[in-house]
């Protein structure tokens, strides 16, 4: 492999003038310059991206944190966020945090000492304060975290207010909820748009809300505890698809019928409810549309320009599969 003191030698010009070339810092007349390209192209030279980044205190990375990787919401996210970065020739880190401050504390530690450009984050954990103290530009998607931090989601609490008045338009009279964790701001709104829509009812109770966490099998434990206790229940509003998926599995376990026997609405829209029998029905986000916007605000952040809008909120649409009565 070459080395950018052969370029030099063979180009008849010091180190300095290849790296002036290299990082179009300085001057160089054209004719050198040139010379100094067609060298690098003979020689296949291929400049040290770890020493590059050590000069310019940057790197051409970006990091994506998110709280889950198996859950499908997220590789979503990250191929739209994939796209935008690679035309910009930008390389994406995935971290995965499991949720865990400490990680994404590690994390940060790791991405200043690499000089990561910027940073894409999906959980709740890290402090605000500790994200400000780290001076890496952020944004924050899916998950809010405070006012300073561009921020990309949809209006969660109105689309659970249409998951749970859709149930009802199809005769449903005992909805529950499957949420996800308290300290989630999406998992809360979309709570709240719930509750909101079920509190003046006759039949509601607070035990009809039980916690999936956001996993598959604490979902599926819930489920089962929930229609054992309530066995008139007709349909189910779960916090997310990936728990949906889980409550359809244990309804079935259960010898329930889905719909006839139980309604089960999800929210994200993710691409694996359209590939299961029956499909799901379920409050669609823009899943790419919010990585992409989200992509796009940090290179606004990490190019200086100025931000028009701190938060933005993206429509979210009623996606009708087949687990829910027509």
């Amino acid at each position: 492999m070459s080395t950018i003191k052969q370029v030099a030698q063979e180009a008849g010009v010091s180190v300095a003038t290849v790296s002036r070339v290299l990082n179009s810092n300085g001057y160089v007349n054209e004719e050198t310059r040139k010379k100094v390209l067609q060298t690098i192209e003979k020689l296949n030279y291929k400049p040290n991206a770890v020493a590059r980044s050590l000069f310019k205190k940057q790197s051409k990375t970006i990091a994506l944190i998110v709280p889950n990787i198996s859950n499908p919401f997220f590789p979503e996210v990250a191929r739209a966020i994939e796209d935008v970065m690679s035309g910009k020739e930008y390389t994406l880190i995935l971290c995965n945090s499991d949720d865990k401050e400490e990680k994404e504390q590690h994390y940060f530690e790791m991405m200043k000492q690499k000089y990561v450009d910027g940073v894409i984050i999906a959980t709740s954990t890290v402090r605000p304060k500790y994200i400000e103290k780290s001076g890496i530009p952020i944004v924050a998607v899916d998950r809010f975290i405070n006012e300073d931090i561009p921020y990309v989601s949809v209006n969660n609490t109105a689309g659970a207010i249409q998951a749970v008045r859709y149930l009802k338009s199809t005769g449903c009279k005992k909805i529950a909820h499957i949420r996800g964790p308290e300290y989630i701001h999406n998992s809360e709104e979309r709570y709240q748009g719930y509750l909101k829509e079920v509190q003046g009812e006759g039949w509601f109770h607070p035990e009809l809300i039980v916690n999936g966490n956001f996993e598959s099998e604490t979902t599926i434990k819930a489920t089962e505890k929930l229609l054992t206790k309530y066995p008139d229940i007709d349909s189910i509003f779960a916090g997310n698809d990936y728990m949906a998926l889980s409550v359809i599995k244990a309804a079935l376990r259960m010898g329930k019928r889905i719909p006839e026997d139980l309604s089960v609405i999800g929210f994200d829209g993710i691409n694996l409810s359209k590939l299961t029998n029956p499909e799901l029905t379920t409050i669609e986000q823009p899943i790419y549309d919010i990585g992409y916007k989200a992509a796009e605000l940090l290179l606004d952040v990490i190019e200086g320009r100025p931000l028009t809008k701190i938060q933005h909120e993206l429509d979210v649409s009623l996606y009708e599969g087949q687990t829910t009565k027509r």
